[in-house]
């Protein structure tokens, strides 16, 4: 397997010369107090944690697993160690605020931390990004005992939380939810019901852990509407989890650990709440309001697989495919005095490495440019709020669904080799495959894109960052504008087509919603790689001439190789429902008979 390094000269181009990270702080009033230097002081400490600790556990930790037992579940060798040092470095407090023990930092140099300690382990990684939803959904939601007692914790690391949503019978529709509260009448409730897909319910990292659980009161409307929020600790602070200092077992445990195709170092549980000690969060009846805020930030960790995923394909191919020789080039052997050429010849293998890069290079100005939107929402600014409302649901579908076909493309570059476990191939793309899934399924996105933010507010949020795209037209190079003004113009085009069509019959949102968010996706990236291919283009006389020369030529790759595949996407929206929906339920159900 190769060893991960973290990809500093490609996020110091992104937060220095693409997004311009100083000017971003000083516009959020930060003033000198976070800089370059401190932003890549901390960075630069967190690739060393990354690649001399995490990574090495990458691959020992996914062939071991985790392990239960009715005590409770222990992770891979090293994982708890890893994430003592993890605590102890002082990465948990990073974004949070200071009255809660936090650094006061942005978030979007959390989004950097988080994207090299995802590629260099995965699996460990999922554990500090639920904490990190939890703490969000505390931050903004709990009263002040929550955050007084179990906010602090969660800012320093010594606890670490869940998101406990999924239920046997209910996976995306809520509306399902059987899980009960009951008042105890002394401000506490009684959770039960059981959980499952919970990762990291149970584990050796920290002695606590405190679940973010949705749950009904008795007589709660029924649906979606009747749907509570609760805090419900493993471990609790006297007899009736408010009082005293001493910590006893709260009445949830583990029950079983899910048998995974992949991540199998993280433990994904499931999770039985026996009348167990809870907290309400927020209003009674209003807990999906409130949960938005940690399934937004898990939204958006998830983007950041699809990143990870990509990234990891391109180091472990490009790595491989400049030292393997195979074959002879077509022009002639470019190689003499080697038995063959090095795969990187072949133009195959060149469409295989640039489309992963193509991919990684173009989620990652995706990615950190929502980052800087979540700055800005946390300042208050309104149209960064709904800009971000918009572009989670495309960067977590799009980005997960590039994720999977980068690590299978990372396969096929190794061949037969990358079938093999001991390259670490499998893995990306078994790890890979839960990004499209949890946190809602890319079809579960696309009907969030259309539906809720491009339908409901008659498409306005839509028309404000199509005008921040055209704002931009002035600073894109030549080469890409053309290609760049005509794909917006048909993406604005496409949506009001769309939002007609759906007007006369619903089922036309529902049957073009998938080849919507990918059309977006791909159009999304268009823009990022043409302003990527501009700023390299202007950087050109710089000493680093082979860096900016490749995003040119990867832009280039992007724009007549990968965003063609757009037009089909709108062939096959503008083919309609009628397609999709001709067969009755009764003749599926023939086919099986």
């Amino acid at each position: 397997m190769p060893a991960y390094k973290a990809p500093l000269k490609e996020i110091n181009f992104i937060t220095n010369e693409l997004f311009d990270f100083d000017q971003h702080y000083q516009s959020l009033g930060l003033g000198d107090s976070v800089n370059t230097e401190t932003r890549e002081a901390i960075i630069n400490e967190g690739a060393k944690f990354c690649e001399q600790v995490l990574a090495p556990l990458h691959q020992s930790g996914d062939e071991e697993g985790c392990h239960w037992s009715s005590e409770g579940v222990t992770t891979p060798k090293g994982f708890a160690a890893a994430y003592a040092e993890y605590v102890e470095g002082g990465w948990p407090s990073l974004s949070m605020p200071e009255e809660v023990g936090g650094q006061d930092l942005p978030h979007s140099l959390n989004i950097a931390v988080g994207e090299i300690m995802g590629q260099a382990n995965h699996a460990w990684a999922m554990i500090t990004a639920l904490t990190s939803g939890a703490r969000q959904t505390l931050l903004a939601h709990g009263n002040t005992f929550q955050k007084e007692h179990y906010l602090t914790k969660l800012a320093s690391g010594e606890w670490t939380g869940t998101m406990c949503l999924t239920e046997p019978q209910c996976g995306s529709d809520l509306s399902f939810l059987k899980t009960r509260a009951d008042d105890n009448g002394d401000g506490t409730y009684a959770i039960t019901g059981t959980k499952i897909f919970i990762s990291g319910g149970e584990h050796d990292f920290t002695p606590n852990i405190i679940h973010i659980v949705l749950a009904r009161l008795p007589g709660a409307p029924e649906g979606t509407k009747g749907i509570s929020l609760f805090l419900v600790p493993k471990l609790l602070h006297g007899a009736d989890g408010t009082d005293g200092s001493e910590l006893k077992r709260n009445a949830v445990s583990c029950g079983s650990l899910e048998n995974k195709m992949g991540i199998h170092a993280n433990p994904t549980c499931v999770m039985n709440f026996d009348g167990a000690t809870g907290f309400l969060i927020g209003e009674a009846n209003r807990g999906l309001n409130c949960m938005f805020t940690f399934m937004n930030s898990a939204r958006l960790d998830t983007s950041l697989q699809g990143l990870t995923h990509s990234e990891l394909a391109l180091q472990g191919a490009l790595g491989y495919a400049l030292e393997r020789e195979a074959g002879r080039s077509l022009r002639g052997p470019q190689s003499p005095d080697r038995p063959a050429d090095s795969l990187m010849v072949h133009p195959d293998v060149r469409r295989m490495i640039l489309t992963i890069k193509s991919f990684s290079e173009g989620a990652r100005a995706f990615i950190y440019y929502v980052a800087q939107l979540s700055d800005l929402e946390k300042s208050g600014d309104e149209l960064s709020a709904k800009l971000m409302g918009f572009l989670t649901p495309i960067s977590k579908g799009f980005l997960t669904e590039c994720g999977i076909e980068a690590a299978n493309i990372g396969v096929q570059v190794f061949g037969g080799h990358g079938y093999i476990k001991e390259w670490g191939m499998e893995q990306n793309v078994r790890d890979a495959r839960i990004a499209t899934l949890y946190e809602g399924t890319t079809g579960v996105q696309s009907m969030d894109l259309l539906g809720r933010k491009v339908l409901i507010d008659g498409g306005q949020t839509f028309a404000a960052f199509i005008a921040i795209i055209r704002e931009s037209y002035p600073d894109i190079d030549t080469d890409f504008l053309p290609a760049l003004e005509m794909q917006i113009d048909q993406w604005e085009a496409l949506t009001h087509a769309i939002m007609s069509n759906a007007a006369g019959n619903i089922d036309e949102l529902g049957a073009s919603s998938f080849d919507y968010l990918m059309y977006a996706g791909y159009t999304v990236l268009a823009w990022f790689w043409a302003r990527m291919a501009s700023v390299a283009k202007a950087n050109s006389e710089k000493s680093d001439t082979a860096f900016y020369r490749s995003k040119v030529e990867t832009a280039d790759f992007y724009f007549k190789k990968i965003l063609p595949r757009s037009q089909a996407l709108k062939i096959q929206i503008e083919n309609g429902s009628a397609v999709v929906m001709a067969s009755s339920i009764d003749d599926f159900k023939d086919l099986i008979a």
